[in-house]
């Protein structure tokens, strides 16, 4: 069975997310990711090459569990600077994308005082049904 978006007929339409989604089969659960790489390194202190870099490592995991990036069925986005986010949101619409597709599912954007790792700028947890 296919995801299917769950959206009330009488709501606006949301843009870069949704309003809900329906799912069964295997859960693959994504711990929460950030822009490094698999050293534990990060390569840039950039707010969207964090972003392209948390979005990557998602997908490498989704990978080893023979998950696809269309399977995600929820996102929690933590990020430092509401202000970063907000005012490069074209550019994170591209790089999500890019490495994502065009698969939106419900989603939460959250701004956080600071993240465990001192120089992380976005953490993103990801949950995904595989289906039967």
């Amino acid at each position: 069975m296919k995801h299917e978006i769950i959206q009330p007929d009488h709501w606006a339409k949301p843009v870069g997310y949704a309003n809900g989604i329906s799912a069964r089969g295997r859960i693959v659960q994504v711990g929460g990711q950030v822009g490094w790489d698999e050293n534990c390194q990060f390569q840039s202190d950039d707010f969207v090459d964090q972003v392209r870099q948390t979005l990557t490592n998602i997908v490498t995991v989704l990978e080893h569990a023979e998950a696809k990036p269309e399977h995600i069925i929820q996102m929690t986005w933590y990020f430092t600077d509401r202000d970063a986010y907000k005012s490069r949101m074209k550019e994170i619409g591209s790089v999500y994308r890019a490495i994502i597709g065009r698969h939106f599912p419900p989603m939460a954007a959250v701004q956080v005082v600071a993240l465990m790792e001192d120089r992380a700028k976005v953490e993103i947890q990801a949950l995904a049904v595989v289906p039967d």
